[in-house]
């Protein structure tokens, strides 16, 4: 019987942000403090196109007020650890007034190694 020996586990994200437009929903959207809409009016916004599937989460942060989140983006990868990535890269592009799109892609890599 081989004995397993070693497990590791990597992600890998690939984002791409874009200008919010109609039809609206992505994997997260980035609602800036003075957007067009604010969070309350996204979260009536996506429970009408897909219910039960975002979840709205408000930020502090100087110009992001909330982030949108596809809720199967955060079973693969923890709201700790995806929540500042999307503000990181986020904030490169968004401004105060702007709610931004991103489609977001994460690849798992599962290594594992076994004696032979």
């Amino acid at each position: 019987m081989k004995e397993l020996v070693e497990s590791k586990k990597k992600a890998e994200i690939t984002m791409r942000l874009t200008e919010f437009e109609i039809p609206p929903m992505q994997d997260v959207l980035i609602v800036g403090k003075n957007a067009p809409i604010g969070p309350e009016a996204v979260r009536r916004m996506v429970d009408i196109l897909s219910p039960e599937q975002y979840e709205v989460i408000k930020v502090q942060h100087p110009i992001i007020e909330a982030i949108v989140i596809r809720k199967a983006l955060t079973n693969i990868l923890t709201k700790d650890k995806l929540i500042p990535i999307i503000i990181e890269e986020g904030e490169k592009v968004a401004s105060e007034s702007t709610i931004i799109k991103a489609n977001i892609d994460i690849v798992v890599h599962v290594s594992k190694s076994v004696d032979l």
